[in-house]
């Protein structure tokens, strides 16, 4: 067999893996799931799905869902403070994120530290618009900065999870991010995605500084 007739089989191979695994995580995590929203809905005020315009494959938009981490006022929260704080707004127009974000709730906190606040994101898998492995979702600000790399990167589905993911996170430089998105779009393969996934589940059970914030 080929290279691309085994890249066009794995596609097929990746795309019901995605679809088995999700459907497990949501059937059997179900009780895991209503224990974290109850726990949103009592420890803040405020809906307890966050959703937000991310680039899907082929450069179309979808509503990504994750658990809310902030406080219902964020978007003034986050207007207020980088107005006040220089250092605060160069930080956030280089990331699009701040390490120590005033918005986060504490329960937020631990969801990010452990990638817990993404769960939901296996509906999006379920409904065919991310993988469990691929590179990061980005919004439609975010396009920009990938340049003439943004058509490649968005030839596939963006995962849950990826090399951006286990590599780092937010520890990384934005063209570091890039890089590593390019270079899984390129090369994925079974072993890549089983790789990712493992470190994947370290980065949830041993949530120390991996740059989730």
């Amino acid at each position: 067999m080929k290279k691309k007739d085994n890249k066009i089989f794995y596609k097929k191979l990746k795309l019901l893996f995605d679809f088995i695994f999700a459907l497990l995580v949501l059937v059997f995590g179900f009780p895991f799931f209503i224990v974290i929203c109850l726990l949103i809905k009592v420890s803040s005020k405020g809906p307890i799905f966050f959703y937000q315009k991310r680039i899907g494959r082929n450069n179309n938009t979808f509503n990504c869902i994750k658990f809310r981490t902030m406080h219902p006022n964020a978007d003034y929260m986050l207007k207020n403070h980088l107005m006040k704080n220089n250092l605060l707004r160069q930080e956030f127009e280089k990331t699009q994120k701040l390490k120590n974000d005033p918005r986060i709730t504490k329960l937020g906190n631990f969801l990010r530290k452990t990638s817990l606040d993404e769960l939901p994101q296996f509906i999006n898998v379920i409904k065919m618009e991310m993988s469990i492995v691929g590179p990061r979702p980005i919004v439609a600000e975010e396009k920009l900065r990938y340049g003439e790399n943004f058509k490649k990167v968005s030839s596939i589905s963006p995962g849950i999870t990826g090399l951006w993911q286990v590599s780092g996170r937010n520890n990384l430089s934005y063209k570091e991010r890039i890089k590593l998105d390019l270079k899984y779009v390129k090369n994925y393969n079974l072993l890549m995605d089983l790789s990712i996934l493992i470190r994947t589940c370290g980065v949830i059970l041993f949530p120390i500084d991996r740059g989730a914030y």
